[in-house]
């Protein structure tokens, strides 16, 4: 069962919700675009949070600064990032020593600039639907760092091809779901088990 929290990350205070384990893993979920409609309460944001909760890892879902209950405001993905790490503080602070990234859209493109970075707080990161179309990844910069991206192939933002490309460059898994567009609506199953049977069971170390 999750629980409603409030992350301090300087003079932004941050909604969430957790979902606690008995576990060390944990997962730091991140939403779409702010500006355009993003939250933790998106349909692709909730499955994650399910498949992941499923495999008893700890769950932590938010809203980015502007967004909700979170003060502050849309940032252009550099406040954004301080969110995602205030967020790994705070599953850190709870107990998580092993953490998971799963960033859709827009949280994808935030996380990955973290995860690019020289501290990168996360043991294995997941990057949805990343919109590469809309925004600029460096992902020669994400080398066996990446270890999954998902993806539709009728995804209006992301070119495909230029994932399978990048997906080996990589070294990450690409998943592609026939007849899926970036919203996943009434396909969430899939993405829940491609993550259950490829990434997160709990057999995973």
């Amino acid at each position: 069962m999750e629980e409603q929290i409030f992350i301090i990350n300087g003079d932004v205070t941050l909604e969430g919700l957790i979902q606690r384990a008995s576990g060390n893993r944990g997962v730091v979920i991140c939403h779409p675009h702010s500006l355009m409609g993003g939250s933790m309460y998106n349909n692709v944001v909730e499955a994650v949070q399910k498949a992941f909760a499923a495999a008893e890892y700890a769950t932590l879902r938010f809203n980015f600064r502007g967004v909700g209950r979170s003060s502050g405001d849309y940032d252009e993905g550099k406040g954004e990032q301080e969110d995602i790490l205030a967020a790994c503080k705070f599953l850190q602070a709870a107990g998580v020593a092993n953490l998971f990234f799963a960033g859709y859209s827009f949280g994808a493109w935030v996380g990955s600039k973290i995860i690019a970075g020289d501290v990168n707080p996360f043991a294995v990161s997941i990057l949805i639907s990343p919109p590469n179309r809309y925004f600029g990844f460096e992902f020669s910069e994400l080398t066996n760092k990446i270890k999954m991206m998902i993806t539709g192939d009728g995804d209006q933002f992301a070119d495909i091809g230029a994932l399978k490309k990048y997906a080996k460059q990589i070294n990450a898994q690409l998943k592609i779901i026939a007849g899926v567009d970036h919203f996943y609506f009434g396909r969430e199953k899939e993405l829940v088990n491609i993550l259950g049977e490829s990434l997160i069971s709990p057999k995973t170390n």
